[in-house]
């Protein structure tokens, strides 16, 4: 299963980390500079929580960001599952 947040939609996305070198100007160097970028990526952190929906009285299995989840505390489940079924998404 691919790392998609099934409400937020977040993604895995791509950066670099950067190696560097030097001693910093405020410590009496010649300031910092960038050795190295290698190619890394960024993982959103994803759970699967077992959700209760009271509305059709059963459990419901969704693969969440913990933003996600912070949004289902804010709207309710049922509106969020609402509005995923409007986007056409199977839930």
């Amino acid at each position: 299963m691919s790392k998609i947040c099934q409400i937020t939609g977040k993604r895995p996305s791509r950066g670099y980390t950067y190696t560097i070198r030097g001693i910093a100007k405020k410590k009496k160097g010649i300031g910092l500079k960038v050795t190295g970028k290698t190619k890394r990526s960024f993982l959103p952190n994803l759970k699967r929580k077992r959700l209760w929906l009271a509305e059709e009285n059963r459990f419901i299995t969704l693969r969440l960001s913990m933003n996600a989840l912070r949004t289902i505390d804010k709207l309710g489940l049922a509106e969020v599952v609402r509005e995923m079924r409007a986007a056409g998404k199977k839930v």
